[in-house]
């Protein structure tokens, strides 16, 4: 086992103190509806990963492969399950994991990546993960690509500011009756956990531009 990423907030630039505060003051419920049932669920972490690009700061989010059997063509941040080797679900296990899956979806350098905080744990009750957020800054940006093409489709950054940006916000609506915050940016639809994480970290952040959440874009359309 490789020995546990340390979290510091050591030399973090001043744009992501906000975040920073966040994970040190946010509440699960705050966060979602939806936390880890009594039996824990399946461990796993996403890094959520903030770097600074041309039009300032931004997050790296990756798009799945359109041939795979679940999740086809969804956007998300690199991440996966929590392996036994990756150590304490609740604690290192979840830093490990997060750099790890990152690695091998991305090719990210985790020598580069500096954690500084983690989320309180969220629930995927579709897939009955547990899922630790993991909060990290890009400290020295490494050439990023889909690792495995069979799985990843593409590899790319989206400014915090398209994402605030009130024009490329919306309300995800799923023939299933789910609801929730999406954004349109970089020519797809990110939406679900990803874009629930996302849309708390703006407002919490007190990045959040006034937005119309009544603007309801079908999900049977880009889903």
């Amino acid at each position: 086992m490789t020995s546990a990423p340390e979290i510091t907030s050591e030399g973090l630039p001043d744009w992501l103190m906000p975040v920073a505060q966040v994970a040190r003051t946010v509440r699960p419920r705050q966060l979602s509806s939806f936390l880890p049932p009594p039996d824990g669920g399946r461990p796993s972490a996403v890094l959520v990963l903030f770097g600074e690009g041309v039009d300032g700061p931004e997050v790296l989010l990756l798009q799945r492969a359109s041939s795979l059997r679940a999740h086809a063509g969804q956007c998300s941040f690199p991440g996966g399950a929590i392996d036994p080797e990756d150590g304490d679900p609740l604690g290192e296990g979840a830093l490990r994991a997060a750099l790890r899956e990152a690695r091998e979806e991305t090719g990210l350098d985790p020598s580069g990546v500096r954690i500084f905080a983690t989320l309180p744990r969220l629930y995927i009750p579709v897939s009955g993960f547990s899922v630790t957020p993991v909060l990290a800054w890009w400290r020295e940006p490494t050439p990023v690509g889909p690792v495995d093409p069979r799985e990843t489709a593409r590899v790319f950054t989206v400014s915090v500011a398209e994402l605030a940006d009130p024009r490329h916000r919306g309300t995800a609506v799923h023939p299933s009756r789910y609801r929730g915050p999406c954004f349109l940016v970089a020519g797809t639809l990110v939406w679900g956990f990803t874009a629930g994480v996302i849309d708390r970290i703006l407002h919490y952040a007190g990045w959040e531009q006034p937005w119309n959440a009544d603007r309801e874009i079908p999900l049977d359309h880009h889903a």
